[in-house]
């Protein structure tokens, strides 16, 4: 699957899971990291894992794992790392208090017809 899809893929899996301030950036100049950023927010703790759990749970029925994943002891920002994409899953107090919206703001926003601003 092309980085750009998968990106896609994961902002429709977490909006269906109704994460808030849904954002897929494209960072492939600025970053050697990846191409595509998935960044979105759950209202809470509960909220947040499960939004990340969902996320991994349907890529791995895809036959798609992440390479490695952050913060399932944390559960205020869980990190999914697909190479390619990077999924950033926050609470909203560690979304302000990281400001990645902010930090790569250089990044082309994806446009995503499912979700509204």
């Amino acid at each position: 699957m092309e980085p750009k899809d998968l990106a896609i893929q994961i902002a429709a899996i977490l909006d269906k899971k109704k994460a808030t301030r849904v954002k897929v950036l494209r960072v492939h100049d600025l970053t050697v990291m990846a191409d595509y950023f998935v960044i979105a927010s759950g209202t809470s703790s509960t909220h947040v894992k499960s939004l990340a759990e969902e996320a991994e749970f349907q890529l791995k029925e895809q036959g798609i794992a992440p390479i490695r994943t952050e913060g399932f002891n944390t559960q205020n920002w869980f990190i999914l790392d697909y190479g390619s994409v990077i999924v950033h899953v926050f609470s909203p107090d560690a979304r302000e208090f990281y400001d990645l919206d902010h930090l790569w703001a250089d990044g082309e926003n994806v446009p995503l017809d499912f979700v509204e601003e």
